[in-house]
């Protein structure tokens, strides 16, 4: 049996998520709360296989509660279910300890039971949206290992430069001595391994 506790303040929609649990002869609904709080108060005593947790609750918030909760019961999956898809919510949720992301608009009463079962036999349940979203974090091209060695003032160095540039005007422009600007250029030689600018400009693509 799979135990299942949920954690939602808006009545209509956890009374939803209660009946459909409820309808599954392998699933057991072990607790059902409107705030963080209570969950905070009642599930470390009674763990469960899952937590079903809103974002947007009075109080403490979802997230939060994931956080704490992942200590107390390390073997409990965490499921959020909201209304939220923007960036830092959905990756705050995973951070602090969520394995699932299900959206509430839409989703239907399949989706919630195929999502529990998934999440239960170690899946991570989430919706086509949020799931599109989680990949294209990890396809933002890298930056180059040449261009994260320098630091902002090298590079800026680099890029006046680039724009023709002498080493006095630099100076003037970044508002340091005409050593300063050598000094930077050095170390920029130093990091790149090239022997001159034009080496350099053209190994971080300026040129």
């Amino acid at each position: 049996m799979i135990t299942i506790a949920i954690v939602e303040d808006n009545d209509q929609f956890r009374n939803g998520l209660e009946a459909i649990i409820q309808s599954q002869n392998e699933m057991v609904l072990a607790g059902s709360y409107e705030s963080a709080e209570k969950a905070l108060l009642a599930l470390p005593d009674n763990p469960t296989d899952i937590v079903i947790s809103d974002i947007n609750l009075p109080g403490m918030r979802g997230t939060n509660l994931i956080l704490q909760l992942k200590i107390k019961m390390p073997q409990t999956q965490f499921m959020v279910c909201s209304i939220h898809d923007d960036d830092d919510t959905v990756f705050e949720a995973m951070k602090y300890g969520a394995s699932g992301y299900i959206l509430k608009n839409p989703v239907t009463g399949d989706d919630i039971i195929r999502a529990i079962y998934d999440l239960y036999n170690g899946g991570s349940p989430m919706s086509p949206f949020i799931a599109r979203k989680v990949i294209s974090s990890f396809q933002k091209p890298a930056e180059s290992s040449e261009n994260s060695m320098l630091s902002i003032r090298e590079k800026e160095v680099l890029e006046l430069l680039a724009k023709g540039l002498i080493y006095k005007e630099i100076a003037d422009k970044m508002g340091v001595s005409h050593e300063t600007v050598k000094k930077h250029l050095k170390n920029i030689y130093q990091k790149l391994h090239v022997q001159n600018k034009i080496e350099a400009l053209k190994k971080m693509r300026l040129l």
